[in-house]
């Protein structure tokens, strides 16, 4: 738990309780009809200084990160409409055709800048963020990428490790081969023999999003930061698209890991493909009907499931 930064501002506080009641780690007490800090753990969340009406809290050893935004300013304090939200969502879709066009880097690095504003379990905001800033870079990562699954498939196409893999892998080995192993295959001689880009699509620069040891869902943490960074990406006209192919491969290949310069213990969770569009695309989204559900706690009263809509 990080060390306790609030501090209060005594001569501003009216007493009114509201950081109390927001603080999630009880940092805080009202003494005296003032805001106290009397605990010895904090997030360092920054609720109390947010929900404060007279500025009278402040968090030290923090900052916010869309101050230092060096690609476009913020105009206003009135959060977007739900319309305007929406339309954002929808309009945004997985870009698979870049073009050649390279990205500034004040770009890149507002977008991590806004993948920070994402929520944390805990608030351990323990992800990282790898810029590859240009074309050559995003290359050599897909290289090392097509190497490891080069590997896999000379591996896949041996019935007996296949055999092995049933027995004692939980037929992981075969399950690749039954569903990734063509279309990887192609892939591989696509880029080998014609340079066909099928795994990053072309595009001129990539974030790799990771997370260090200690936090309590690092996972969730830096999917959620990546997921704030492609409605960023498409509110700045820009493409994105997750790789997940290049998330399993660094997360199986050491020389990736130590190619990328990431720390020990540091795991890699998405990889986000970055450029402009070469194709527009109308908004509009077309999905699944999902499960949805309402359960109000009672045995048999649930809604059993069944798909939106049906």
């Amino acid at each position: 738990m990080p060390s306790v930064t609030t501090r209060i501002d005594e001569d501003l506080c009216d007493g009114c309780g509201l950081c109390v009641r927001v603080c999630p780690s009880e940092t805080l007490s009202l003494e005296g009809g003032k805001a106290r800090v009397t605990g010895d753990r904090s997030l360092r969340c920054g609720h109390c200084a947010a929900v404060c009406p007279r500025g009278a809290v402040r968090v030290e050893g923090v900052e916010d990160p869309l101050e230092g935004l060096k690609s476009f300013r913020i105009g206003g304090t009135a959060p977007p409409g739900p319309e305007s939200l929406a339309a954002l969502m929808a309009a945004r879709f997985s870009c698979r055709n870049f073009r050649v066009e390279p990205l500034p880097r004040e770009i890149l690095e507002d977008l991590v800048r806004i993948g920070t504003t994402a929520p944390s379990g805990t608030n351990s905001q323990k992800w990282t963020f790898t810029i590859l800033p240009d074309r050559e870079s995003v290359l050599e990562l897909g290289r090392l990428t097509a190497d490891f699954y080069a590997k896999v498939n000379t591996m896949a196409r041996n019935p007996l490790l296949r055999f092995y893999s049933r027995l004692f892998a939980g037929d992981e080995l075969g399950r690749y081969y039954r569903e990734y192993y063509p279309m990887v295959r192609k892939a591989l001689e696509e880029w080998r023999a014609e340079g066909r880009d099928r795994l990053f699509h072309g595009a001129p620069a990539a974030i790799v999003v990771g997370s260090l040891p200690g936090a309590s869902c690092p996972g969730e943490d830096a999917l959620l930061a990546a997921g704030w960074m492609t409605l960023a990406a498409q509110a700045l006209g820009l493409g994105s698209c997750l790789i997940g192919y290049a998330v399993e491969a660094a997360g199986r290949d050491r020389r990736i890991r130590e190619h990328l310069g990431l720390a020990e213990g540091e795991k890699v969770r998405a990889v986000l493909a970055l450029g402009r569009p070469a194709l527009p695309f109308r908004p509009g989204k077309a999905r699944f009907a999902p499960v949805v559900r309402f359960f109000d706690g009672r045995a048999g009263r649930s809604g059993g499931g069944s798909p939106a809509g049906s």
